[in-house]
């Protein structure tokens, strides 16, 4: 599939939808929920087998995505506000928690993502974040833009997941 070109509609994640996925441990999609698919705008047999990357934005940090990975390779889970872009080009906003799946001998088999409708609130403060991100990647690549996530996060005195954890409670 090739992918679409961004266009400015906005999609949005219904109140009481969770969009749920699985990936095997290279990011490729194992399995993806109902409400998934339809904010896509695919079918099921489009998505499965596909990257995850294939659902996301180029308005995104790459300096998140780095974030995250860092933090599922190590078991940890992540909490993380993402641009998707569906697949006629429209966006949609998530809220998403992203954490390991192990198996009995606590081996990664690859990663389970729920994901629900972030607070407009939260996005208010998250959409000039990234792009001053996206600004810093341009002009310095992922360690200006880590630089200026450490800074902002010294100045404001807290963690990454305080931060986005108050920002979509607030």
């Amino acid at each position: 599939m090739k992918r679409p070109t961004p266009t400015s509609t906005e999609r949005q994640v219904r109140d009481d939808a969770f969009l749920v996925s699985k990936t095997d441990t290279h990011g490729r999609i194992t399995y993806c929920n109902l409400p998934f698919i339809e904010i896509v705008g695919a079918t099921e047999q489009e998505i499965l087998g596909k990257p995850h990357s294939i659902v996301r934005h180029p308005d995104m940090p790459r300096y998140i995505f780095k974030l995250l990975w860092e933090r599922i390779k190590n078991k940890e889970e992540i909490f993380a506000y993402v641009k998707n872009m569906s697949f006629d080009g429209s966006y949609y906003w998530v809220f998403a928690n992203v954490t390991a799946s192990l198996d009995r001998n606590g081996t990664t088999v690859g990663y389970y993502s729920v994901r629900r409708k972030p607070n407009p609130k939260a996005l208010q403060a998250i959409i000039p974040l990234y792009q001053e991100l996206l600004a810093k990647e341009k002009s310095g690549g992922i360690e200006a833009a880590e630089a200026h996530m450490k800074q902002l996060l010294n100045t404001k005195g807290v963690s990454y997941d305080q931060l986005v954890n108050a920002l979509q409670r607030s």
